[in-house]
């Protein structure tokens, strides 16, 4: 096997860990300017496509939002070849109508996080790379029709706002979020999402809703987090699997352009 020509990359979040679909696996290590990467690679085939897997916590969620390598995890997937990445998150919702056990295909994101490693240009070259729109089209549209023809809840689009973590929202800063038109909160979108546009790699992220978030000031129980957590896995599997083999070999976005004007 090739490991250098990996098409497409899938970075899981808290509870997605499996990476059973892959056929024909075999674990990697890549070493990066950034460091390790959150855990091994799986590398192999899903039908005809050549896909990766990259544990974002790490296998045993050892590693918690602020200490993830992001920059060693998308150099990884840069260097094997990586066209479209895939990443699947698990959200809190901020709106009523945005219900535990559905997706959303987020369009924007807010920041709030503290001191991220977030560019892998830190000098000798700059760049100001475009996050106008920072998630690829084509695959949000191929991601939002395929969930409507296997009938998984999908909303589309949405807004993301990412916090530092590990620590939850106060109330007054979830009302905040909300008082700001913001859909869904978490705490791992940034800085993935604009390393991945840095890379010139396509990328989209499947936001999963597990709860409310405090705003909503009713009790959940991990029970219910963690049952509502399972289904979504079961539909994330179901959305992936389906997605896969719509996915263009040759992208038809401006993804892979988008370094292109941003050096100074």
């Amino acid at each position: 096997m090739n490991e250098m020509d990996v098409e497409i990359g899938i970075i899981g979040g808290t509870g997605v860990y499996d990476s059973e679909i892959i056929e024909d696996a075999k674990e990697i290590k890549k070493y990066t300017p950034f460091g390790r990467t959150s855990s091994t690679i799986t590398v192999g085939y899903y039908k005809d496509r050549k896909i990766a897997f990259i544990a974002r916590h790490g296998y045993k969620h050892q590693i918690p939002p602020h200490r993830i390598p992001f920059r060693a995890n998308i150099w990884a997937f840069k260097e094997l070849g990586v066209k479209r990445i895939i990443s699947p998150s698990a959200v809190g919702s901020l709106r009523e109508k945005y219900k535990p056990s559905e997706f959303v295909i987020i369009d924007q994101f807010i920041d709030r996080t503290k001191s991220r490693n977030d560019t892998c240009y830190e000098g000798g070259q700059v760049y100001h790379v475009s996050t106008a729109d920072p998630f690829c089209p084509e695959l949000r549209e191929i991601l939002l029709k395929t969930s409507k023809e296997i009938g998984v809840p999908t909303h589309r689009g949405g807004t993301y706002v990412c916090i530092q973590g590990p620590r939850f929202s106060t109330r007054a800063e979830s009302k905040l979020f909300r008082s700001w038109g913001v859909e869904v909160i978490g705490m791992t979108l940034y800085p993935e999402v604009v390393l991945a546009r840095e890379a010139e790699i396509c990328f989209v992220n499947i936001s999963m809703i597990t709860d409310y978030d405090v705003w909503a000031e009713r009790p959940v129980s991990t029970e219910e987090i963690m049952k509502t957590m399972s289904l979504n896995l079961v539909n994330l599997k179901k959305l992936i699997i389906n997605t896969i083999p719509k996915i263009p070999k040759k992208g038809h976005c401006m993804c892979a352009n988008a370094l292109n004007g941003a050096l100074v």
